[in-house]
């Protein structure tokens, strides 16, 4: 593996960190296509646990199968695959050392009657397993905010002591945000702030909207004439509120959608500063060539060629 300048720079904004640690943080960004880079593209698959497995993975049948999606991010030359514990465990050894692996530790289900995320697995499976960082989910905004963020933390603590990275996914909603205020500028700014004030070192984000949410900051924006109208002047407010862009940030691929749609997300993304995306339905429900197709084009974006 070769560390290139590009992302010592990166490792230095990471002042409080081991080595072991920022030699996981390395293992991702020098992994795969644009390994090197700065930039990322990690497939997360959690989206049977959280969504049902007919809703996930009926369009594509071989998703159903674990060992798919590994192959999947391997032949695409991803960063990283971000999973649940019992995905990782059945194919964990086949493809040991192939591809940097993100434990997502809590999820949701699509019968959870309150905005909150059950804990399923622990920093000691991820270690087990050779993950190099583990995943977590908050909810800014639900009235079970302060718990997940309380949560969060004995998590990091660990995981951290432990040399691994940690993934923050960061997604508002819930309390008296409305649908459009989960992907309001505003609070897409705030949780990746949240997220990265909680010791995140990856943050993951909704692409944010023009919508301003919170009465109090309508006036801020307006005041001070923050640009939010192009996707890549909201990607790049976002960044501004990682800490000035000291802290990773990759945008959510959301539902599946048109390829189009797909690229000039990852366009605002890049022109935006930002580090990457994480897509996973948008890949995995497309046919395996279809998807292989699709990636290799986010990554040549990523690159600056297409």
């Amino acid at each position: 593996m070769r560390v290139t300048q590009r992302v010592k720079s990166i490792l230095k904004h990471y002042e409080a960190d081991t080595p072991g640690t920022k030699a996981n943080l390395a293992r991702i960004l020098c992994t795969g296509k644009l390994a090197g880079t700065g930039k990322m593209v990690i497939l997360p698959v959690d989206q049977g646990f959280e969504h049902g497995p007919a809703r996930s993975f009926a369009p594509n049948p071989a998703a159903y199968d674990p060992h798919y999606h590994f192959q999947l991010a391997i032949d695409a030359g991803l960063n990283a695959y971000a999973t649940t514990l019992g995905m990782l465990e059945a194919a964990a050894d086949s493809y040991a050392g192939q591809i940097p692996t993100i434990l997502k530790i809590n999820s949701s289900n699509s019968w959870a009657t309150t905005k909150d995320q059950s804990i399923n697995a622990s920093v000691d499976d991820a270690v087990r397993l050779g993950c190099s960082a583990v995943g977590f989910t908050v909810y800014p905004g639900s009235e079970h905010a302060l718990d997940m963020f309380e949560e969060f933390q004995y998590l990091a603590e660990e995981a951290k002591a432990k040399g691994l990275a940690v993934v923050l996914w960061a997604y508002a909603r819930g309390g008296d945000l409305s649908k459009a205020g989960e992907t309001a500028l505003d609070v897409a700014a705030y949780s990746a702030h949240l997220a990265a004030s909680l010791g995140a070192h990856i943050i993951k984000v909704k692409l944010p909207s023009d919508h301003i949410e919170q009465v109090e900051a309508q006036k801020i924006y307006s005041d001070y004439d923050i640009d939010r109208f192009s996707q890549a002047a909201r990607v790049a407010h976002v960044m501004t509120s990682a800490f000035n862009g000291r802290r990773l940030v990759v945008f959510s691929g959301g539902a599946a959608k048109g390829e189009d749609s797909v690229f000039d997300d990852a366009r605002a993304i890049r022109d935006g500063g930002g580090n990457g995306s994480i897509i996973g339905r948008n890949t995995f429900q497309r046919s395996r060539e279809d998807a292989l197709a699709m990636l290799s084009t986010i990554i040549d974006i990523y690159r600056g060629k297409a």
